[in-house]
């Protein structure tokens, strides 16, 4: 069996992470390549993990067609919702599993992304949620129940493990944030909640890693709100496990979320989270027991300066968001909620 996994995206987040996952979680069992828009960072992680990338020039009906054409899957799996609306486009009689990664705004309501993805929908042989919220999100999810189940997201702990022990550095972030700098995830917030945190801790010193559409506009905020020597943009980073683990607190500021990949490995490190309370993160914290969910700035500053000062409380956290990581990150049966999809 052969399996196309079709993502639109040119960048090596959340999404893209899972895909990668599954193609190795099925290695030796199920032929399994990599499709999407051509991008350097992509062929680069791909290639580090031995995954085969098949790169197009965009995300066109022409270019994926010539993908299926000579690739011949037996199965397309199409990551979120824009790379579902086109494989239904293109893949025929091919079956077709739509996986969606997060409750975006834009799908909550009638619009172009709604009405386009019903193609896709309609089309799929199963459709996979990340969180209830995004099924219950989506304007016309009733007209799919029948074919849709959730499956949350979780990650691979060996991976995890060594790629914090091929890094030999010792980093002293306060606070860390990984992730794209886009609309969905308010960057603009986290500079202002930074500000923030720096009247009371004039030493503050923030790890931003990734990058986006935003990054300007963010750089430009920081440098006005006078926070530039606390906030280090660091760009893309292809390993920054022990940067997380090193770190005393993650910060998520997202408008909305799926289920984090990288929630999911502070989780595991050991590192606490604070985050707004957006759909999937409510379904990994609890408020003040395993981390901090808040939507008010005030006392989102005032949870992260109790975690700086407090490494007993910490520790508090850390253990109980494990206990819950433990109970969620079920490699096995995650397999075989793939394969029934497959089969």
């Amino acid at each position: 069996m052969k399996v196309l996994h079709v993502l639109n995206s040119r960048i090596y987040s959340g999404a893209e992470k899972v895909a990668c996952q599954i193609i190795k979680s099925f290695r030796g069992e199920i032929d399994m390549v990599y499709c999407s828009p051509e991008s350097e960072i992509v062929a680069q992680m791909l290639a580090e993990q031995n995954v085969t990338y098949l790169p197009m020039k965009t995300m066109s009906v022409s270019e994926l067609s010539r993908i299926i054409r000579e690739q011949k899957p037996d199965l397309i799996h199409a990551h979120d919702m824009r790379a579902g609306f086109f494989s239904a486009l293109c893949c025929g009689k091919i079956p077709l599993v739509s996986h969606v990664h997060n409750n975006a705004y834009d799908a909550r309501g009638l619009s172009p992304k709604t009405v386009g993805y019903l193609l896709a929908g309609f089309k799929a042989k199963h459709i996979l949620w990340v969180s209830q919220s995004s099924f219950d999100g989506y304007a016309f999810h009733k007209l799919f129940a029948k074919k849709s189940s959730v499956l949350y997201n979780i990650i691979d702990t060996q991976q995890i493990s060594d790629k914090k022990a091929q890094d030999a550095n010792t980093y002293d972030y306060d606070m860390i944030y990984v992730g794209r700098l886009t609309f969905q995830k308010d960057p603009q917030r986290l500079m202002r909640l930074c500000a923030r945190l720096k009247q009371d801790k004039p030493d503050l010193k923030v790890a931003i890693v990734g990058t986006g559409e935003l990054l300007e506009e963010v750089q430009a905020l920081c440098e006005s709100l006078n926070i530039q020597e606390n906030v280090h943009f660091l760009g893309f980073q292809s390993n920054p496990i022990k940067m997380v683990a090193d770190s005393k607190a993650m910060i998520l500021t997202s408008r909305w979320e799926g289920t984090p990949m990288c929630a999911l490995e502070a989780m595991y490190l050991g590192t606490p989270v604070v985050s707004t309370p957006s759909d999937g993160m409510q379904d990994l914290l609890e408020d003040g027991l395993s981390g901090y969910l808040t939507d008010d700035d005030e006392q989102m500053a005032q949870d992260l300066l109790r975690i700086f000062a407090d490494p007993a409380h910490r520790a508090f956290l850390a253990e109980n968001a494990r206990r819950k990581f433990d109970a969620i990150n079920d490699a096995d049966a995650y397999k075989k909620a793939i394969s029934d999809c497959y089969f």
